[in-house]
């Protein structure tokens, strides 16, 4: 089935007006990337996806929602990788941007507990050793925590959009050159928040084109996960851990700078390189081929005829 550009244009051009405009009237009226407006603006900004393909997909072309952008809630194991996968992904990113020169382990430079919605002190508690671990360890635990709803909630927000109905659409073009679009898609979606800094303070223009070479490296890994838990839900909640997660990826650094360290660096960039390695060989050895058979392939429980059906079809 071909890619229908016309569905396609109009939901990217819905998506990115309305993401764009919102950005604009918000850093126009004086917003920053500080906190508490960024994360007002960041919420409002993620359900935008969401939004125009609701709209494109059931207001304008009267198709069905729940099914072809696969919203379901039915738990597999594939949910707990989503879950998970973003924790080993940010420690190895941050044993990476340890390679670089310059950049070194300095645990007590620096307030590690600043990333903490809610702080130990704020409890009375008063942690005097093993400030570091602690610290870790609690600030994984939030992740872990706010991956599976609040974050998982706005990462919803995105992933109906991007993996729901985007990668549906653009199935016809295969697996790799689909995520390809994607990635340029939802990277260059992000640009007007990396120009006022976020992400990217120190090289905020730069830093539009690497948000580029992170989105094409992870979309590859968004969408597998989708594809094999067959629920844009745990695309949603990768999205969600991987964000709450990617702070411990700079936990302790010091040295170099956000082009360098940190998942939207070189060192999280290698870090994606060699995890799409693995989703190559994990799919031709363990996985059924599922890049090779397609987005819109039918899942595990559909009519064994229908696949083989298609099987001969593609062998034809």
């Amino acid at each position: 089935m071909a890619v229908n550009v016309k569905k396609v244009a109009l939901f990217l051009g819905l998506t990115y007006a309305l993401t764009y405009l919102l950005a604009i009237v918000y850093f126009q009226a004086g917003g920053t990337v500080e906190p508490p407006g960024i994360l007002i603006l960041g919420v409002v900004y993620m359900f935008m996806p969401t939004l125009c393909a609701v709209v494109v997909q059931k207001l304008i072309y009267k198709a069905p929602l729940k099914k072809p952008l696969r919203i379901n809630f039915r738990l597999n194991r594939w949910f707990l990788v989503a879950w998970l996968l973003p924790l080993l992904l940010a420690f190895a990113t941050f044993g990476v941007a340890l390679l670089f020169p310059g950049v070194t382990f300095s645990p007590d430079k620096q307030d590690n507990f600043r990333y903490l919605l809610l702080k130990p002190e704020q409890f009375g508690i008063a942690i005097e050793t093993n400030r570091f671990a602690w610290a870790v360890f609690l600030t994984l635990l939030q992740g872990l925590l706010t991956g599976i709803t609040v974050n998982a909630l706005a990462g919803f927000g995105e992933e109906l959009g991007w993996r729901g109905f985007l990668q549906r659409e653009l199935d016809a073009l295969g697996f790799w050159r689909a995520c390809a679009i994607i990635g340029l898609v939802w990277g260059f979606w992000h640009a007007p928040l990396i120009v006022q800094g976020f992400n990217y303070p120190e090289h905020p223009w730069t830093g539009v084109f690497l948000m580029n070479v992170e989105t094409l490296l992870s979309a590859p890994l968004f969408g597998y996960v989708c594809l094999k838990a067959d629920s844009v839900v745990a695309a949603a909640i990768f999205h969600g851990t991987y964000n709450g997660m990617s702070v411990l990826a700079t936990m302790g650094l010091e040295g170099g700078n956000d082009l360098l360290v940190g998942d939207c660096g070189l060192a999280g960039f290698l870090v994606l390189v060699v995890a799409n390695l693995g989703l190559v060989v994990f799919d031709w050895w363990f996985g059924g081929k599922v890049i090779t058979r397609g987005f819109s392939y039918p899942s595990r429980g559909q009519d064994r005829h229908v696949l083989k059906g298609l099987e001969l079809q593609r062998e034809e």
